[in-house]
């Protein structure tokens, strides 16, 4: 694309991905529910905002027991978001539109209605259908217990016990059986999915629960167990990365691992030059607006990067994390799954301000970054009521955690119209707030002061300054609070998160500043600047 500093193989290393949740991006044919058309529609605005590429959620065929990631056929678009052939128009005209399209791959489950599950249930204990996922024999005298001490990622007991009196695992929702990846036919089916999308014009592939995927086949208790954990990061997951990575490459596509891992060289495997190219930095997403904590963080993923050459990935939010504005203005500005909570207090307008600072620390960072679809209009976390929950999440915890439908509401296109604009001519999936309207997009899209110029002034220059492609970082100062690094020889960011308003070092010019500096020329508090020097 035009001002890219980088040849075209090489895209993925510097780029600005966009994700989009489809139900909640757009509704093209007023049902309530966003689609591919409305997708379509929005075309113009996502290539004025400056994006590389576009990362979908799943669209496939689902019941949505968990919004999509229960997939039923990955050869069908979801009737919900439109067809095949819709999908095939959106891949291209977004690519005529300069935009790369990244889809959605769930390999460790699928959905209780994938032909292949409802197989194994009719075939019974035995068959060779139910090999291809995890059944088992329940504990205690008459099989009533789980088969292991398991944990579901979205709490509570990992299994379910069906008619015959087997039991099937599922890592997540009772509605998501886990996969058998020890079977050769599971991975057949994955490489074939994965050619039939890479010859749609897919550029590329997010691969959610990467570290998830392969078993210990005696399915252990985690606890006591002496080996490698029964199920997270397992080796043999690194022979199968090697055999989508063969097909990814004939097509020149590129990989993003979800891959959560304290463990710097473990993660670091799954970006070898032969597996995945890049995976999500969830130490940053994660990380509370602390200079030190945040320099560390830093560090620390271009450290774990650097000994197998893959660019690193910068993320402040997604589908599944609390809004960064909303983060960002509470007491504890981290995050973690098991701190979410009902009713915690935010000040929006610190929030706001420090998530400007926060766009323009990201964007100056070498690697590519991820932005999740209302970022960009610095939309807050929605207070969803109760009986309008649809999150699993929410109902396995008993109605303890949240969930995650806070940043999934619909986004606000046009002050002006009905659901603000969203295109729906019924009350949207989950509801809008009441003050979402004056969030919407036609409205910032007047004002210079807005978050959505801030997001589209900072891609433009980034696409257009080449150290922001190249430039290795380099730290200037060693102060706690205040961030100062350079990148090649001319640009320097500067984010001040002290109590005091904070010198700028020398400089020819003030290129973006996510807030006004103050009379003295001084760089406020939860403010950051891009320098020429």
């Amino acid at each position: 694309m035009e001002g890219s500093q980088l040849a075209a193989d090489d895209w993925w290393r510097s780029a600005v991905i966009y994700q989009v949740y489809v139900r909640s991006f757009a509704d093209g044919d007023g049902d309530g529910t966003g689609d591919l058309t409305g997708v379509r529609s929005r075309l113009p605005y996502l290539a004025e905002l400056g994006v590389d590429a576009l990362w979908f959620t799943p669209w496939y065929l689902s019941p949505m027991a968990d919004g999509g990631y229960d997939v039923a056929d990955y050869r069908v678009i979801d009737p919900s978001f439109g067809n095949l052939a819709e999908a095939e128009k959106l891949i291209a005209e977004a690519r005529q539109a300069g935009i790369r399209t990244i889809i959605d791959i769930v390999p460790n489950h699928v959905s209780d209605q994938h032909a292949w599950f409802r197989a194994a249930l009719a075939a019974g204990p035995g068959s060779p259908e139910r090999e291809l996922f995890h059944f088992r024999p329940g504990r205690g005298a008459h099989g009533e217990l789980p088969p292991n001490d398991w944990e579901s990622e979205f709490g509570g007991v990992p299994w379910t016990r069906v008619e015959d009196g087997q039991w099937y695992l599922h890592l997540f929702a009772t509605e998501q059986p886990d996969l058998n990846w020890a079977h050769p036919a599971v991975r057949q089916e994955h490489e074939d999915v994965l050619r039939f999308w890479f010859e749609r014009g897919v550029a590329g592939v997010r691969i959610d629960s990467a570290a998830l995927v392969a078993k210990d086949p005696a399915l252990p208790d985690v606890a006591g167990h002496p080996g490698p954990h029964p199920y997270v990061d397992r080796d043999e997951l690194h022979d199968i990365y090697r055999g989508w990575r063969a097909i990814a490459d004939e097509f020149d596509g590129i990989f993003v691992g979800e891959v959560w891992l304290p463990d710097s060289e473990r993660f670091a495997r799954y970006l070898r030059p032969d597996e995945l190219h890049t995976a999500f930095n969830f130490s940053f997403l994660s990380c509370p607006w602390d200079g030190e904590r945040l320099r560390r963080s830093i560090d620390e993923t271009l450290a774990e990067h650097a000994p197998v050459g893959a660019p690193a990935t910068w993320v402040l939010c997604n589908h599944d994390i609390t809004r960064t504005v909303t983060r960002y203005g509470r007491e504890d500005t981290s995050f973690a799954f098991t701190s979410k909570a009902f009713g915690v207090p935010s000040d929006l307008e610190l929030g706001t301000r420090r998530a400007r600072a926060a766009a323009l620390l990201s964007l100056a960072l070498p690697g590519s970054v991820y932005l999740y679809q209302g970022e960009e209009l610095g939309l807050p976390e929605a207070d969803v009521p109760l009986d309008r929950i649809q999150d699993p999440m929410y109902f396995r915890s008993q109605g303890r955690a949240p969930g995650r439908d806070g940043c999934r509401t619909p986004l606000p296109w046009a002050a002006d119209e009905p659901y603000a604009g969203f295109g729906s001519t019924v009350e949207p999936w989950l509801p809008l707030p009441d003050d979402w309207a004056a969030h919407a997009a036609d409205l910032q899209a007047t004002d210079p002061a807005s978050m959505l110029a801030l997001y589209r002034e900072a891609l433009r220059q980034r696409r257009n300054l080449p150290e922001l492609h190249t430039g290795q970082l380099r730290w200037l100062s060693e102060e706690r609070d205040v961030l100062v690094f350079a990148r090649g020889a001319t640009l320097v960011c500067v984010v001040n998160l002290a109590e005091a308003p904070a010198e700028l070092p020398d400089h020819t010019g003030v290129l973006l500043a996510s807030n006004p500096l103050d009379d003295r020329g001084r760089l406020p508090k939860d403010t950051a600047v891009w320098l020429a020097v």
